[in-house]
């Protein structure tokens, strides 16, 4: 059994690599003409400099995949696991406090062998591309921030999940999800107003006729949002954003001030429609639904393949502890997580172009978006010629060139709820 997971790892692992190349030589040697709404927005020195972007995100990219594989397959396969499963017993019997220090380690060297490739796209390649905004004093405290959030949440979730295990042995896998699917939508209440602004000030729009235009469209759209507000995202890139949070009473529209530099109002209000789309069409329900069928559909496998003891003997072992094969769940699931990827990006596409249809229904037509579009692509480097089956397996969103031409057709007006 060892040796068939080694294999489907390194099958698994060649294919994204392949399909990583592929979509390299693709976009090297495939372009072709762009459709007039490029005009005047890119042309092939931009397209020069895109493709110089993304072929040294590859390369970084490229070196980071490489790493983390080689870490996988000596902790995994190579005897390390055992080993550092038998020092971490050594600290402590205490089952709790030994399942979080476990995993506390483990994500320390995550960690740290994360922070040079973290600093090198900021500080270097972001930096080159004229992206980066980011003083390496404010990477330092955003790191700090993040690092104290995460560890309450760890210590919150990990901790409580452990505890768990421990008080309900025979039906814990239900407990343990509730717990988590309670927290989780908590958070959504909580994240706006104590987490987020930890690292970005949030102000009302400054342009107060725009304001009065979203919360016309908020309106139209059946979304009664509790504010709108911009954010100072420039602090940090020049990469743009706009989206739509929380639940209930604590609705919110957020608009990037980078995003308001590069676009003019109207399709500023069409980006905006995009996003109210994916609420209005049910998608942030839909994909909160999912998430935890998925997260109980997994605690009950866990439950029944930690039970059953046989996961040590699939990696040649004699015993593991508790937290030691909720790690190995954890590497299976993503290795099947690679089969599940085309599956959930192809969904994750239908959803979009249901929000572009409805972003028509909402202003008029597709052109405002289109152009929107087109200006972010230009402002963002982005990667305009992707491989289709490159494209198939990981875009969530359809390739731009294909959505601008989708967007310009105008489609047929359909009804929907906002309509009535």
């Amino acid at each position: 059994m060892k040796l068939l997971l080694l294999s489907i790892y390194l099958v698994v692992t060649a294919i994204r690599f392949a399909l990583d190349w592929i979509n390299i030589r693709h976009r090297q040697k495939s372009r072709q003409p762009l459709p007039d709404a490029f005009a005047g927005q890119i042309d092939e020195e931009r397209l020069d400099h895109s493709d110089t972007y993304a072929l040294a995100g590859d390369k970084v990219g490229f070196i980071e995949d490489i790493v983390g594989v080689l870490l996988t397959l000596v902790f995994l396969f190579w005897g390390l696991l055992p080993w550092y499963d038998r020092l971490v017993a050594g600290f402590s019997d205490n089952f709790i406090f030994s399942g979080l220090l476990f995993f506390a380690l483990l994500a320390l060297v995550q960690l740290l062998v994360g922070i040079p490739f973290s600093l090198y796209r900021n500080f270097i390649l972001e930096e080159r591309f004229g992206f980066n905004r980011m003083s390496f004093k404010l990477w330092c405290i955003d790191l700090l921030k993040s690092l104290i959030i995460g560890s309450l949440l760890f210590v919150l979730l990990g901790g409580g999940a452990f505890w768990l295990v421990q008080w309900a042995p025979q039906s814990w896998w239900l407990w343990v999800w509730g717990f988590w699917a309670a927290v989780s939508i908590f958070l959504m209440y909580l994240s706006p107003y104590l987490i987020e602004p930890l690292f970005f000030k949030f102000t009302p729009l400054a342009k107060i006729e725009l304001e009065t235009e979203v919360r016309d469209l908020l309106e139209k759209a059946g979304a009664h949002a509790g504010k709108v507000l911009q954010v100072d995202a420039s602090r940090r890139s020049g990469h743009s954003n706009a989206y739509f949070t929380g639940i209930g009473k604590v609705k919110r529209v957020v608009l990037f001030d980078t995003l308001m530099e590069q676009l003019d109002d109207k399709e500023l209000l069409a980006v905006l429609a995009h996003e109210l789309g994916h609420w209005r069409c049910g998608h942030i329900r839909q994909q909160l639904i999912k998430a935890q069928f998925v997260a109980l559909f997994s605690c009950w496998l866990a439950f029944t393949l930690l039970n059953s003891q046989i996961l040590p003997g699939w990696l040649g072992l004699e015993q593991l502890s508790f937290a030691g094969q909720v790690l190995v769940l954890g590497w299976l699931g993503s290795l099947l997580g690679f089969f599940w990827t085309p599956l959930g990006s192809w969904w994750s596409r239908r959803h979009e172009r249901q929000a572009d249809q409805f972003a028509i229904n909402m202003v008029g037509s597709g052109q405002e978006l289109a152009s929107g579009l087109v200006k972010l692509a230009r402002e963002n480097l982005s990667n305009l010629f992707p491989h289709p089956l490159y494209a198939a397996v990981y875009y969530s969103h359809p390739p731009l060139v294909e959505r601008v031409l989708w967007l310009q057709k105008g489609k047929v007006k359909i009804k929907t709820s906002a309509d009535q």
